[in-house]
């Protein structure tokens, strides 16, 4: 079996149990920067992390997976078994965040290579989430609010887990 189909040169392709559509819908948007979040996340798990954290990076991954299935799908339910994980995320982020000074002012995103890697992740989890925003406008069934609240907590636990991989790596955030 071969990877390519050719039936997507015309700039269409099929929901998983439904028509074809324009690759450039909404839905497929969403999709797509879901799935760019996941290469990131799977790049951060290349780096050195403080202990855990690439195990958390895993386990997100495997629920945007789902996430995506659901949203391809023409029936979609909007992944509400995948996305109830709010509390285990925001755990994380108490978790994390305990070991980090408080924020007094904002800091730029950088410092070390893997810290640099969170935040772009969080930059990618920020437009994945306002792109499903727009598509709860347009297809109000096709998004939860759960899994809206998923997004938006993940992004602050990347923002979190940035801080802490500087941390890690003993490098101070750096005020903005």
């Amino acid at each position: 079996m071969t990877i390519y189909t050719r039936t997507g040169d015309r700039g269409e392709t099929d929901l998983l149990d439904g028509p074809r559509v324009p690759k450039d819908t909404v839905r497929l948007e969403a999709c797509g920067d879901l799935d760019e979040l996941d290469a990131w996340l799977g790049l951060a798990r290349c780096e050195k992390l403080p202990d855990g954290a690439a195990a958390i990076l895993e386990r997100i991954q495997r629920r945007l997976v789902d996430l995506r299935a659901e949203l391809v799908s023409a029936k979609s339910e909007a992944g509400e078994a995948q996305c109830s994980e709010v509390a285990a995320l925001e755990q994380a982020i108490d978790c994390y965040e305990a070991n980090l000074a408080p924020l007094e002012e904002f800091i730029l995103p950088g410092g070390s290579r893997a810290a640099a890697t969170l935040h772009v992740a969080r930059a990618v989890c920020r437009r994945a989430e306002r792109r499903l925003v727009t598509l709860t406008r347009t297809e109000p069934a096709a998004v939860s609010s759960r899994c809206l609240a998923y997004i938006n907590r993940l992004s602050d636990l990347l923002f979190v887990l940035a801080r802490a991989a500087n941390g890690h790596a003993g490098i101070a955030d750096t005020p903005s």
